[in-house]
């Protein structure tokens, strides 16, 4: 029998590298693996143990885990100028750099980022093209802080934008809504997509978090695009209940009006209630509940198709839980995995007076943007 979810992932893109370049007396690259402990938040090890857990736990027997080839520079070209690559590829050939702030590399992370891109590339291709009924990508580097021409917060390429305009050149798609639900604020896609209205992209965010200061929430798009970006700041302590009110009243309403072709999430975990990036507190069964309502709105279109990128996500035992959690809700299998903080996590969430002046502020949202 056919599996239904199509899972992404490459060893490779496990090996890119921001932090020194040396493991212990070693020079990283080529055949050097960075070290796992790197001062740094985005080390690999909540991706490399969010898919051991899928394939202890069986769950990686009940979907498709493979690779795919990686983006090429036709791809890359759709969404990134020929200067920002160049520029992207020679300090990766000289051992690394930044290329903006927040974004270290080190040796060979162009092509890791090429492989990161590819992978989401390949996911949304598998279901457009019918293979599976939904796809996750296990990116990383991850995206969505990217531009076109500025790496930014750990993102070197977008990934999703990248994808998005394959599958436009390949399907000829006319609408693809970009749901973010990552902690901080998708400011690369936004960017990209600002003045279009191919593309509606909606971020949930904690307010003011990254880029540092930033809200959004009058941030509406430009020219043609006018109207097409939706940022819904939410204040920090925000929990369960404040996000699934998010997604009913601002998110879901404006993804049905817009009856897009594709959806595509980008899936951050870092508003879990013990990352160290983000004040948010969010659980595993927040983020099951998140992609039931996602997989609710794509069954409501005449497409249906749905695809989930990982973007963010630095507490490495509690990512895998939350990861794992997507990706039954995806392929509707169950395991015997628990999440042994989630009775914690629960009972830390904010009490109803608290969940009122948050909805509320979600409410204001609404009306400005007339849903």
């Amino acid at each position: 029998m056919a599996l239904s979810t199509g899972f992404f992932h490459d060893e490779r893109c496990l090996w890119h590298s921001t932090q020194g370049l040396f493991s212990l007396i070693l020079p990283v690259g080529e055949w050097v693996q960075p070290p796992a402990s790197a001062g740094l938040a985005e080390s690999p090890e909540s991706k490399r143990r969010a898919v051991s857990l899928l394939q202890v736990s069986g769950l990686a027997d009940k979907i498709d885990l493979r690779s795919a080839p990686m983006a090429d520079q036709t791809d890359l070209l759709r969404v990134h100028p020929k200067s920002y690559l160049e520029s992207f590829s020679s300090l990766s050939e000289k051992g690394g750099g930044e290329l903006g702030i927040f974004a270290p590399f080190g040796p060979g992370s162009f092509e890791i980022a090429k492989q990161s891109a590819g992978l989401a590339m390949h996911a949304v291709d598998s279901v457009l093209c019918g293979n599976y009924r939904n796809a996750y990508s296990m990116s990383r580097p991850p995206g969505h802080h990217c531009s076109s021409d500025t790496a930014m917060g750990f993102c070197l390429l977008n990934n999703i934008a990248i994808a998005i305009e394959a599958a436009k050149h390949k399907y000829s798609l006319e609408r693809v809504a970009v749901l973010d639900w990552d902690v901080h604020h998708g400011n690369g896609t936004q960017s990209i997509f600002y003045d279009r209205s191919d593309v509606l992209t909606i971020s949930l965010h904690q307010e003011g978090c990254f880029p540092p200061g930033y809200s959004g929430a009058t941030d509406i798009g430009a020219g043609k695009g006018s109207g097409y970006n939706i940022n819904v700041p939410l204040a920090p302590g925000s929990g369960h209940d404040t996000y699934q009110y998010a997604m009913e009243k601002v998110a879901m309403p404006a993804i049905a009006r817009y009856e897009p072709d594709l959806i595509i999430v980008a899936s951050g975990y870092d508003a879990g209630g013990v990352d160290p990036l983000g004040r948010m507190l969010l659980h595993s069964e927040s983020y099951r509940a998140l992609t039931q309502k996602a997989m609710d709105l794509a069954g409501t279109l005449s497409a249906g198709k749905l695809v989930i990128v990982h973007e963010g996500g630095y507490a490495e035992s509690h990512v895998p839980f939350c990861v794992q959690a997507v990706v039954e809700k995806l392929s509707d299998e169950m395991t015997e995995v628990a999440d042994p903080s989630l009775e914690l996590m629960i009972a830390q969430q904010p009490n109803e007076r608290v969940n009122q002046f948050h909805k509320q502020l979600i409410d204001e949202i609404a009306e400005l943007h007339s849903l």
